[in-house]
This record gives structure tokens, C-alpha cells and sequence, in this order.
């Protein structure tokens, strides 16, 4: 029987395969695997989604009219420059959707977001990724990658795995380095957590450049994952590109309210991020007081290291799922020593260490 034939190189993306949040024969675990806010979301987007409950009956609003006001208010942007999406993820499959064709080129960062070649390869483009200066996006080697074939330049800025950044000048120098055809993605996921007077997440750029557009979640800071709710700021032309190719109702109307609400609750999102500026490097040190090495993050999460033999990543994860502690494997991303560390809540975190300690033969 001969069978439907998918397009050249679908077959060989490996499906993208996010953090595990059970354990076989575990009933309670503790999930570290996926980059979640360990405070949930604000109790006012957990009211605003009840509120809705009772008109699930009716389409939502297409254009996110209310939700993209409540940002531009928020942020000080302008309303008909934000396009909103079913998280983040979509946001980068409609660009490559958009500007790149079979045999075209993105070029990303050696150990950046795994979302960007499975959306490009889809797209039937080609992957380029530039090398790293330890493990952080390196600004001339990203240039030196463009070709004539090259459409788009993703930068995850704090990136995913590895939690480095770059600074706000670095980041300019890299537009000034593209060529103007090409359109500079800044992924800012993670920017609500990050703190240093030296970090910008991009609106700066947009702003003064038509080949530039930033895209942000409500799934990190804000504890919407499971909403699915994300939004973009760019030039006027590449968000009406954008319009053209997404979904009527990309963006259902529980999660439009929610993220309304959330924006919003500021004390949530500062306890959040309080929190984080607490335990993150509270987990940093004892990782390293345990002999481990971790790379220095500014997100929400480490990226932890491990030796090999029986002390390696992936015995150190085997071990860890029996106490029913959840990580995230990194082989995906490279790394085939290293798993990825969400920070949790301060009885999460101080579990987790006394188990890696047992591990490693270093309780006591």
C-alpha cells in the first residue's frame, strides 16, 4: 500500500519533546523539566479564566484587540505593531512560514532554541548554526554565517538551554551586521527575569529598525504555559506579513483574559522574579559545593553539568526520576553531560540537592 508522501526533510525532524511532568510508578513528582514558574500563575488571570468559562460558546477576538492594548499600555508600545499568537512557538513558525522557502538559510546559535530548525526544516529551509564563545551567542561568528541564501537570524536572548545572554550593545552590533534583506528574531522569553542595567529585550530595535521584531511569552514569568499565549512587537510591514499567514483565531478568549489579568498583577510577576533571584543562585552554589559545573544563567533555570561514567546526566537523571524528580535531558541540544534545571520552589530545590548529593556519593 503506498502511502501520502510528506515533504523533503519532514521525515527527518525529530518531533520537539518538551519536559516530562510524570513518572511511571511515582505519585507525587516534583517537575523541574519545563522552564515553569514554580508560583503558578496570578490568582487574577485564575480568576479571569473562570469568568470565561461561561462563554466558551463564542469566537474569540481574531485580532487580540483588548490584549494587544493592554501590552502597548503596559510597555509603552504601539498597538498595531503587536500581534499576538498561541504561544511564542507559533510566532516562529509563521515567520519561517513567511520568509523562508526550500533552500533558503536561517542561521542561530550552535545551542539555541530547538524550535528554529524543526520550523525552518518545515519550511524546506536549510539550518546554519554559528559557533558559541562558552556557550553564549557569539555576535561575529553569527555575521560571518549570513550568505545570500539567509532569510532569517534567530537570536534567543536569554537563550534556552544554556541561560547566557547577551548585552544590549552586542546585540546592535548584530543587526548593524545584517544584512537589511535578513530579519533579526529576538526571542526575549525570558526577559522578565533578567535584571542587569546592560540587557535590553529588543523593543529599543524594533523601534528604529524595519528588519527587526522581538517575540515574547506568557508562558515563563507569568505561569500561562498551558494557555498557550505568546505575542510579537515588529516593524508595521513584517506584523502585517505575519497577519496574513496565521490562523483567524489563533488565540482563544480564555487565554486573551488571562494574560490581560496577569499583565496586570505586577506584585505577582515581582514576587516571581524575586523568587527566582533567591534560589537561582542558591542552586548555582550548591551544585558547585557538590563538584558540578554550571553555566552562569540569567533565566529561571541552570543548564548543570556532570561527569561522566555512572556519575553522568543520564544516570544522574535515572536516579532522580525514581525519587520522582523531573529534569530535562539536553542530548537534544548537544549536550550530552548536562541536564537542565528548572528553579522551583524552596522545598523542590532543597529535595533535589540532597538527592544529586546521594547521587554522587556526597551525603554527609
Amino acid at each position: 500500500m503506498s502511502l501520502p508522501e510528506p515533504q523533503p526533510g519532514i521525515m527527518a525532524i525529530k518531533p520537539y519533546r518538551g519536559g516530562a511532568h510524570s513518572a511511571e510508578g511515582v505519585e507525587r513528582v516534583i517537575t523541574l523539566s519545563a522552564n515553569e514558574s514554580p508560583l503558578g500563575p496570578s490568582p487574577k488571570a485564575v480568576a479571569a479564566v473562570r469568568a470565561m468559562a461561561d462563554h466558551a460558546h463564542r469566537y474569540p477576538d481574531g485580532g487580540a484587540t483588548a490584549l494587544r492594548e493592554a501590552l502597548a499600555a503596559h510597555y509603552g508600545l504601539e498597538a498595531d505593531r503587536i500581534i499576538c499568537s498561541n504561544g511564542s512557538d507559533e510566532l516562529i513558525s509563521l515567520l519561517c512560514a513567511a520568509y523562508v522557502g526550500p533552500g533558503d538559510e536561517i542561521v542561530m546559535s550552535r545551542h539555541g532554541f530547538l524550535m528554529y530548525p524543526i520550523a525552518a526544516t518545515v519550511c524546506g529551509g536549510k539550518v546554519v548554526m554559528a559557533p558559541e564563545n562558552e556557550l553564549t551567542a557569539n555576535v561575529d561568528a553569527l555575521i560571518a554565517a549570513v550568505s545570500d541564501r539567509t532569510r532569517i537570524c534567530f537570536l534567543a536572548n536569554p537563550n534556552n538551554p544554556t541561560g547566557t545572554m547577551l548585552p544590549s550593545d552586542e546585540v546592535a552590533r548584530l543587526r548593524d551586521g545584517l544584512p537589511e534583506r535578513v530579519l533579526l528574531v529576538i526571542d526575549a522569553a525570558y526577559a522578565e527575569y533578567v535584571t542587569r542595567n546592560d540587557y535590553s529585550a529588543g523593543m529599543d530595535l524594533v523601534a528604529r529598525h524595519d528588519n527587526v521584531i522581538m517575540t515574547r511569552t506568557f508562558s515563563k514569568i507569568y505561569g500561562l504555559a498551558g494557555l498557550r499565549i505568546g505575542w510579537a512587537y515588529g516593524a508595521p510591514g513584517v506584523i502585517e506579513v505575519l497577519h496574513r499567514v496565521r490562523g483567524p483565531f489563533n488565540t482563544n478568549a480564555v487565554a486573551q483574559a488571562a494574560a490581560i489579568a496577569a499583565l496586570a498583577d505586577v506584585a505577582h510577576v515581582d514576587a516571581a522574579r524575586s523568587h527566582n533571584d533567591i534560589w537561582r543562585p542558591w542552586l548555582e552554589r550548591e551544585f558547585r559545593a557538590l563538584g558540578l559545573e554550571v553555566t552562569p544563567s540569567v533565566g529561571n533555570f541552570l543548564l548543570v553539568h556532570f561527569p561522566g561514567g555512572d556519575k553522568g546526566a543520564q544516570a544522574a537523571d535515572a536516579f532522580l526520576v525514581k525519587r520522582g524528580i523531573l529534569l530535562r535531558d539536553m542530548q537534544a541540544y548537544g549536550f550530552d553531560h548536562a541536564l537542565r534545571v528548572t528553579v522551583g520552589l524552596e522545598e523542590e530545590n532543597r529535595a533535589l540537592v540532597a538527592a544529586l548529593a546521594d547521587f554522587l556519593g556526597a551525603k554527609g
